[in-house]
């Protein structure tokens, strides 16, 4: 139940870019679970105008704002302001990464296990970036979902392997109906050899808008997803689903190769290479919900 005390007023600053956005929204959507929220989203200022904000001392800027209680934001570009719209408004500052910017200059930083985050009192370390995924309660056991990522700075590709592994997939339970979709990494040509079968509907992400993946996850009861998307992993874990993780080959040893590993022997993922020597996922037996996690922190430690 939500508590009857006076909304807390966020501001959420977005570089526009989508990753960021989800953690940022996850965490405002999760205290609005708790309490009364009244959130305004702002873009980052100008790095000029911010540093003239916080050494000069303007207070103009944000003049016709509630002043906040909370102020976060994900990605490098948004440091700056977060810092100067509390040295002109007040509240608490929220980073959700590892800042480039030293710790101690933010209130709380929410970092990932995979950044290895050192032990500070303001650092708390999450599983995985935030998202605004929620468990579900109507997940269904004979509904899969695929997802497709692509080339990135950790991992190459390889369509051959891919299209083995989803094979086996497919193939292992005639009951399961299945829906794969891309992302905007996947290569090209991927989907002009896939053959999914008649229990498979292919969704490129041209044909998704930005709520389609959280529609979809409310109901997959297994999802499988290729290694190199790793923020669409800790979404399918939230949202209470049995997970798989495609491979695709490594570039190199990496804090992201390293996170999927804990995952997996903490038991919350399944790497193919696994699954296909008993063909079973392992099913998490706790939630997985590190929004509320932080969300119920930040409430219990600074609003109660």
């Amino acid at each position: 139940m939500k508590s009857q005390a006076h909304p807390l007023v966020v501001w959420r600053f977005s570089d526009g870019k989508a990753g960021h956005d989800n953690q940022s929204r996850g965490l405002v959507n999760a205290l609005g679970r708790l309490r009364p929220v009244e959130t305004s989203l702002l873009e980052p200022l100008p790095t000029a105008i911010a540093l003239s904000a916080l050494l000069r001392g303007q207070h103009a800027i944000w003049r016709d704002l509630s002043n906040p209680d909370l102020i976060l934001g994900a990605g490098h570009r948004t440091h700056l302001s977060l810092l100067a719209a509390r040295w002109m408004s007040g509240g608490k500052v929220v980073v959700l990464m590892r800042p480039t910017l030293p710790l101690f200059l933010f209130d709380l930083c929410l970092i990932p296990a995979h950044d290895a985050p050192p032990a500070h009192p303001n650092v708390q370390i999450t599983r995985g970036a935030l998202n605004r995924i929620q468990p579900s309660t109507r997940l269904d056991s004979t509904q899969g979902l695929l997802l497709i990522g692509g080339p990135s700075a950790h991992f190459s590709w390889d369509n051959a392997g891919l299209y083995q592994q989803i094979a086996a997939v497919i193939a292992a339970d005639p009951a399961m109906h299945w829906t794969l979709t891309t992302s905007r990494r996947t290569p090209p040509d991927f989907l002009e050899h896939l053959d999914g079968g008649e229990r498979c509907a292919v969704i490129p992400v041209t044909e998704t808008g930005p709520d389609w993946l959280p529609a979809q996850l409310a109901k997959a009861g297994q999802v499988w997803v290729t290694a190199d998307s790793v923020s669409m992993v800790y979404e399918a874990l939230t949202s209470g689903a049995t997970v798989g993780v495609l491979e695709v080959p490594r570039k190199h040893p990496s804090r992201i190769n390293r996170g999927l590993e804990q995952l997996a022997t903490e038991g919350w993922v399944t790497f193919f290479s696994d699954w296909s020597h008993h063909r079973r996922l392992r099913r998490p037996t706790e939630s997985f919900n590190e929004a509320e996690r932080c969300a119920r922190w930040i409430i219990d430690r600074w609003f109660t």
